[in-house]
């Protein structure tokens, strides 16, 4: 299917489960600790440069946003967790807003967790792993910052990453780049294949 990226328009940002839409087409959700480069991996693949918003400071996704591609399908942006320096009161907020995200699996079409490519995934990236496999819909895992390893570390980094998220031999794990491009190909052709 011939999708134009750049007719993707911002639609809701869903601050309760009263407000996350449901219209038939189809939901690709992404997750990942505040700091992981989220909205960079979002705006690479689209080829925007501040379509999903960078903010300076981790943990600015803090509601459920829905950007529509073309009419086609929702690219769906959870909320960040781990680092982000806001109240406990809040994290839980943004805690309580994922679980009734993830409680109709039936919404999303395609999980896409993205982790950090230098580092073990932490026990929420472990936890948020668990949720997407609980939904039984495909999941693809995103290994952003891939420019900053060696060539040398780049196969045993995901190779502890599929370790540790216990992802089996035929799961999707993207060697990604959203500095250098590296993986988006990858990454779109994936998207594709889920709807």
């Amino acid at each position: 299917m011939n999708v134009n990226l750049q007719n993707a328009e911002f639609i809701l940002s869903a601050a309760s489960p009263k407000d996350f839409l449901q219209d038939g087409l189809p939901q690709i959700a992404f997750a990942g600790r505040s700091n992981v480069g989220k909205s960079s991996v979002i705006n690479c693949l689209l080829r925007r440069k501040n379509f999903a918003r960078v903010g300076a400071v981790p943990g600015k996704t803090v509601h459920v946003n829905y950007f529509k591609i073309d009419g086609t399908f929702y690219l769906v942006d959870l909320p960040g967790y781990g680092y982000a320096k806001v109240s406990k009161a809040e994290r839980d907020r943004w805690g309580r807003l994922m679980e009734s995200y993830f409680a109709r699996p039936e919404r999303m079409t395609l999980g896409v967790l993205i982790v950090d490519a230098r580092h073990k995934p932490t026990a929420d990236d472990c936890t948020m792993a668990q949720w997407f496999k609980d939904t039984g819909r495909p999941v693809v895992t995103v290994a952003n910052k891939l420019d900053k390893l060696k060539k040398s570390e780049i196969e045993p980094n995901l190779q502890r990453i599929r370790e540790m998220l216990e992802l089996g031999p035929d799961a999707s794990v993207v060697p990604f780049s959203a500095e250098t491009r590296v993986g988006r190909e990858e990454l779109w052709s994936l998207l594709q294949d889920a709807w």
